[in-house]
């Protein structure tokens, strides 16, 4: 489904619908190019941003999970897609950004918790994971959380990482796209960077 895939190493940013990926995309590449609307589901294909010369490229991959007008059949199919293009190019992800809304997100997992689902935010976690991806949860929207530390706190519960967060700073990283505020993001991904002994993509997240 999702073709014509640069031949770099790159970040992948994946989460549900209207979380801002789009946005921090923007942020993070500092290019405004990227469509961002209130509709749930714009992005449809990989976005790339890539820079010549570097070997290296920010994907923003489309929302998953409920959108709004769209049917369960294409939702399935947009997952299904996200999921073989991660497996296919697991060897050139440096790492996975899955982006969640931190004033949700603890509700949305605590609502499709049950017997047989397991949530998409802690389902892509997860396999994420198991492909040995280095993993940053960018918890997005913190600007709007009051109770930042609880609600921190019961998401690593949730992912299965020990609380407290502040334990966690290369996995978790609480940043508001819309505002800039990206340090926490930029640091966990620069120490990705150095683990891979790509220091020369530092540039990218200073």
């Amino acid at each position: 489904m999702f073709e014509d895939r640069p031949d770099r190493q790159e970040v992948v940013l994946v989460g549900r619908s209207n979380v801002g990926k789009s946005t921090l995309m923007r942020e993070l590449t500092g290019h405004s190019k990227f469509t961002t609307g209130k509709k749930p589901g714009v992005t449809r294909q990989p976005n790339h941003f890539d820079w010549a010369g570097d070997d290296f490229m920010f994907t923003d991959l489309p929302g998953f999970g409920f959108m709004s007008g769209v049917e369960e059949d294409r939702r399935e199919e947009i997952k299904t897609a996200i999921v073989r293009y991660i497996e296919s190019n697991a060897d050139d992800i440096l790492a996975g950004v899955l982006v969640v809304d931190g004033k949700s997100v603890v509700d949305i997992i605590d609502r499709h918790s049950g017997p047989d689902e397991i949530p998409h935010d802690v389902e892509m976690f997860h396999f994420l994971r198991e492909l040995g991806i280095p993993v940053v949860v960018a918890v997005n929207k913190m600007d709007k959380v009051d109770d930042r530390d609880e609600r921190l706190d019961d998401l690593c519960d949730r992912l299965g990482l020990m609380p407290p967060w502040k334990q966690w700073s290369d996995i978790v990283a609480p940043i508001s796209a819309k505002r800039g505020n990206l340090d926490a993001l930029e640091e966990a991904l620069r120490t990705h960077f150095h683990e891979q002994k790509r220091d020369d993509l530092l540039k990218f997240v200073s």
